[in-house]
């Protein structure tokens, strides 16, 4: 495996240097590309299940059963619809890290402003989310909205969730598939 390697010369290693360059680069633009078609800054999320956040807040199975763990969701945010009420939407509260994918079950719109307010709650809780939100804040904007579900693929994100467990899975798979690539001349 090494020797193959050592046979290479700077000139060949530089290629396959600037070709790995070129799939992260083109899978970047593609994920700019699908983000800019479905107004989306994260067009693709994985649920989680979090234990613990931070010591004020505890979520877990909050959708189930309608996602899981591990789950894909596919999201798009298009400023032309409305949210409707009973939308699953993953939306991002202001200095908290991780968004939150839970069900719209009541809207206000503010007549003056224009804005649309949504107030959510996961499928299997028994309260609303305003336990979640910032303090005294009774109702999120549409402008947390990251995207609304549109489809998902079952367990397909397990992957992501193994690499942030266990760390040096992720470095392993990074430092096998640049070996792949550096020996593989094609």
């Amino acid at each position: 495996m090494f020797e193959e390697l050592r046979r290479l010369n700077k000139r060949q290693v530089a290629l396959q240097v600037l070709n790995i360059l070129m799939v992260l680069t083109s899978a970047l633009m593609i994920w700019k590309g699908i983000a800019l078609a479905t107004n989306s800054e994260s067009p693709i999320v994985v649920v989680l299940r979090i234990t613990d956040i931070h010591s004020y807040q505890k979520l877990s199975g909050s959708m189930e059963p309608a996602f899981h763990r591990g789950d894909l969701l596919l999201l798009t945010n298009p400023a032309s619809q409305p949210v409707q009420v009973g939308d699953i939407c993953v939306f991002q509260i202001p200095h908290r890290d991780i968004p939150i994918v839970h069900r719209v079950i009541k809207l206000h719109d503010e007549a003056k402003t224009g804005k649309q307010f949504l107030l959510t709650k996961g499928d299997n809780n028994n309260v609303d989310d305003r336990g979640l939100y910032n303090a005294r804040q009774m109702w999120i904007n549409k402008e947390h909205v990251v995207g609304r579900v549109r489809g998902f693929m079952p367990y397909v994100g397990m992957v992501t969730i193994l690499m942030n467990d266990y760390p040096q899975l992720k470095y392993v798979m990074l430092g096998v598939l640049g070996l792949f690539v550096l020996i593989h001349r094609e």
